[in-house]
């Protein structure tokens, strides 16, 4: 298997990001009222909802962002919420306009362009599964996200979800940590390291089932842009 070419660059990760945004705006035209109002993997949100949240994080420069933080006491639902009402269309296809209006804009509000590529992977997989869409990213898009998750909690506790397993992906040269086997395609590990249960149907060792027991326990699949107010230093860097 050739090694992919894996983005590593601030540079290479915001033309990956464009990517991904350009691919769920095209899979977004033509969607039912029906479609916009599915439920998405997004704990909370429908569809429509996950958009505007996308278009929100494009929108927001670092000061914006945590003002709002600030405003919100650093509660990520309530920030989440009310960044995601600002953004939200009068109706889907004004939601969808506004998306693709900042499919070329900036990464996120912070400067880890890692974050914010597994922000728009994660949720675009949040809102095709449920809908009945496949897209599987580019392996190195993948790759380079499941990196991320795997060295630390961020956006999401994906550190903490893979601790004391080996993590194997099938299609590509994501490999880490030790412990019980964990195996599965790129995009579905990363899934499975931002707390979604529905992505271990896809993986497979003994480590699927402890990772499926660990996101039933306390795993989290809504979108935290920081619970912790210590790490805004961090996030800001």
């Amino acid at each position: 298997m050739a090694e992919p070419h894996v983005p590593e660059t601030r540079k290479a990760l915001e033309r990956a990001i464009r990517v991904e945004r350009s691919a769920l705006a095209q899979d977004l035209t033509g969607l039912s009222k029906a479609q916009w109002a599915k439920a998405s993997l997004c704990e909370r949100w429908t569809v429509e909802e996950v958009v505007a949240h996308l278009t929100a994080g494009a929108s927001t420069g670092m000061w914006r962002w945590l003002t709002s933080m600030l405003a919100a006491r650093f509660d990520p639902d309530l920030h989440n919420d009310r960044r995601l009402a600002k953004h939200r269309g009068a109706t889907p296809e004004e939601t969808l306009r506004r998306f693709r209006e900042v499919v070329a804009g900036p990464a996120g509000p912070t400067g880890h362009a890692a974050a914010w590529l597994g922000e728009i992977v994660v949720h675009s997989e949040d809102i095709r599964r449920p809908l009945g869409l496949v897209r599987t990213p580019p392996v190195a898009t993948t790759t380079a996200v499941a990196r991320f998750f795997a060295g630390r909690d961020f956006t999401v506790a994906s550190n903490t979800a893979i601790a004391g397993l080996r993590i194997e992906a099938t299609d590509g040269p994501f490999i880490t940590g030790s412990g019980d086997l964990l195996r599965g395609p790129t995009l579905s590990l990363v899934m499975g390291m931002a707390g979604r249960a529905a992505a271990c149907e896809d993986l497979e060792g003994d480590g699927a089932a402890v990772l499926r027991a660990r996101l039933r326990s306390g795993g989290r699949t809504s979108s935290v842009p920081v619970s912790d107010p210590e790490s805004v230093s961090d996030m800001t860097s």
